[in-house]
């Protein structure tokens, strides 16, 4: 009696713990999901995980029958104490529990080594060539069919196969945006390749990528941004990106609505949005600020004591003489500004048309961009770019910044510049 009402209470505890598992698994959203996968990569890459699961499954079940069969069927009783009889070796038995594994093993190897030639196959002719390098902590990406290099952020065409060509500048890195395909690992002394083809059915869509080797400091701030569009969107896009970047008058205060420290990013994007769509823009650019697309926003939140003067206005003609003049040129490149052809850090030619800074941490708004350049070190450890706001404590160096350092007033006339470069 003892030993049912023990049963009946662990079946209790396991009827609410597998309750709990499903409704765990019903609730919210999956943006990260590798279980619906939106290429050919991912779905030969799902289709062997199904594969393997089931197989496992049926083993699992088997095995675990047979256990309680003989755990149950010849368990001790009371009143029969009769030793059974002491076998040594059964060549048949030892021969049967010795292929019943291989021939499992045949049938898991047969789909995995498929999958694995097929994923590493040669890419198809015609495949749109992507440079993936890895910095620390940024992504770079380069386009040499069409002589573009940008940050952070791809534009895939949707029903074209395209070609990740991934190296790195520093330690490994790893590539994996998880609703599109698997992660492949970017090295120094090494090319590697990975290649996709996003589905032509997707509407327009914007997928989160990581970094998902450990490369330092700011390894969980080393994303990326994929926006899956379809090929005259992706044309556009690619026209406008081979301009020089285009440098309006439209004033921006970046000091208007600070997020003050700690503040969640949605409490100024809606404004920087509206001064970016005002000031138009050569070519298409994904739409930002989309409900649907809430998953892939930055949540990165300001440091305490980090602040911006309130008010001030930037002006673009003069940030472009003052960037021109300070320490950015010999980090940045912009095309139409023979001043900056620095190539340690991102290009920013069309740096206004991006939707995030600081490799995915924070939105690209005037707010957030003036705290950036201001004390980047502050908003994310490690980076390279200096400390250049006049006055900062620079954690890195233990110093404030005094000769050379910017005011407000001229980061402001910078911000206006960038946000205006599309």
């Amino acid at each position: 009696m003892k030993g049912n009402s023990r049963l009946r209470r662990l079946a209790r505890f396991g009827s609410v713990a597998v309750l709990a598992l499903l409704l765990a698994a019903c609730a919210g959203q999956y943006p990260n999901t590798t279980f619906e996968p939106h290429s050919d990569l991912g779905r030969a890459i799902d289709f062997l995980w199904d594969r393997l699961l089931l197989l496992g499954t049926i083993v699992f079940v088997l095995v675990e029958a047979a256990l309680l069969f003989v755990v149950f069927r010849y368990r001790r009783r009371p009143g029969n104490d009769v030793k059974p009889p002491q076998t040594h070796g059964n060549a048949l038995l030892e021969v049967i529990w010795t292929l019943i594994p291989a021939f499992v093993l045949l049938f898991i190897a047969v789909p995995t080594v498929r999958t694995t030639f097929n994923t590493q196959a040669k890419v198809a002719a015609g495949a749109l060539e992507i440079e993936v390098i890895g910095h620390q902590w940024w992504w770079e990406f380069r386009y040499p069919e069409f002589g573009i290099t940008t940050a952070n952020e791809i534009y895939l065409p949707t029903g074209r196969t395209v070609n990740f060509k991934l190296t790195s500048v520093d330690v490994i890195h790893s590539f994996w945006a998880p609703q599109l395909g698997g992660k492949r690992d970017v090295m120094a002394n090494r090319t590697n390749y990975i290649w996709l083809t996003p589905d032509s059915t997707l509407q327009p869509s914007v997928w989160n990528g990581f970094c998902a080797e450990y490369c330092g400091a700011s390894h969980a701030r080393m994303r990326f941004r994929v926006f899956t569009v379809k090929p005259d969107q992706f044309a556009s896009w690619v026209a406008g990106q081979q301009r020089p970047g285009i440098v309006g008058s439209a004033p921006v205060s970046p000091g208007a609505g600070a997020p003050p420290a700690g503040a969640s990013p949605a409490s100024v994007t809606g404004a920087a949005t509206a001064t970016m769509a005002s000031n138009g823009a050569p070519g298409y650019t994904f739409p930002q600020n989309v409900p649907e697309f809430d998953y892939a926003r930055p949540n990165g939140a300001i440091p305490d004591g980090l602040t911006f003067t309130k008010g001030l206005t930037g002006n673009a003609g003069r940030g472009q003489r003052v960037y021109s003049s300070a320490a950015c040129i010999g980090c940045h490149a912009i095309a139409g500004n023979p001043m900056s052809v620095g190539v340690v850090g991102p290009n920013l030619t069309h740096f206004g048309s991006r939707s995030t800074i600081g490799a995915g941490s924070f939105p690209n708004t005037p707010a957030y961009l003036a705290l950036w350049i201001k004390n980047s070190r502050a908003m994310k450890p490690g980076v390279l770019m200096p400390t250049l706001g006049k006055n900062e404590y620079d954690p890195h160096l233990k110093t404030r910044v005094t000769t050379g350092g910017l005011d407000d007033q001229q980061i402001a006339d910078i911000v206006a510049y960038l946000m205006v470069l599309k």
